[in-house]
């Protein structure tokens, strides 16, 4: 898997930590410190549990390849096309009314533990599929901090308008992914 497919990776499961960034900045305390503060919170939090995630769904994965090698691209496509379409779904619920605090850091706990469960689910795939677990878990770590951190200012700058959309765009691209993971393992 090349370093472009990570990134891609990252990008469709940081829309959930994106939209609680967003939610989160625009909570925000107007002190410019406490916007910056809590983008950088939110960028350490969501990356570390993101790659922590992603590492740890690949090593429970690992232990289970040889026994399905001979369907692992159905798998792979089936749990990123499962997180992909749970996002999607999700993004037309109505959204929670409470305030997102990101200096909080017991909220930020259970967030961060909430918003990367699902990159459990897409290590797991990641491990059926030929990859460096180690490099995968770090560019998904960084790509979720970037847009952790993008997105409290975004948050503060526009409020909730733009809401839990990112998580349509986020789910659609973990589809594609899975998709073409399974059609070049078919027609390769």
């Amino acid at each position: 898997m090349d370093v472009l497919t990570s990134v891609f990776i990252g990008i469709g499961l940081a829309m959930d930590a994106s939209a609680v960034s967003i939610a989160g900045g625009a909570n925000a305390k107007k002190k410019k410190t406490g916007i910056l503060r809590s983008a950088l919170m939110a960028g350490l939090f969501f990356g570390a549990f993101q790659a922590g995630m992603i590492f740890l769904g690949g090593i429970g994965g690992e232990s289970a390849k040889a026994l399905v090698s001979g369907i692992d691209h159905w798998i792979a496509f089936a749990l990123l096309a499962f997180v992909g379409g749970k996002m999607v779904i999700e993004a037309f619920r109505e959204p929670e009314e409470r305030k997102v605090d990101l200096l909080h850091i017991r909220m930020l706990f259970i967030l961060a533990i909430a918003t990367s469960i699902d990159a459990l689910a897409v290590g797991v795939g990641l491990a059926f599929i030929d990859h460096s677990l180690i490099a995968s878990a770090i560019i998904v770590g960084i790509t979720t901090a970037l847009i952790s951190i993008a997105s409290v200012f975004i948050g503060h700058s526009f409020g909730h308008r733009i809401g839990n959309k990112v998580e349509i765009v986020g789910g659609m691209i973990l589809i594609a992914i899975g998709a073409n993971i399974l059609q070049s393992h078919l027609f390769a």
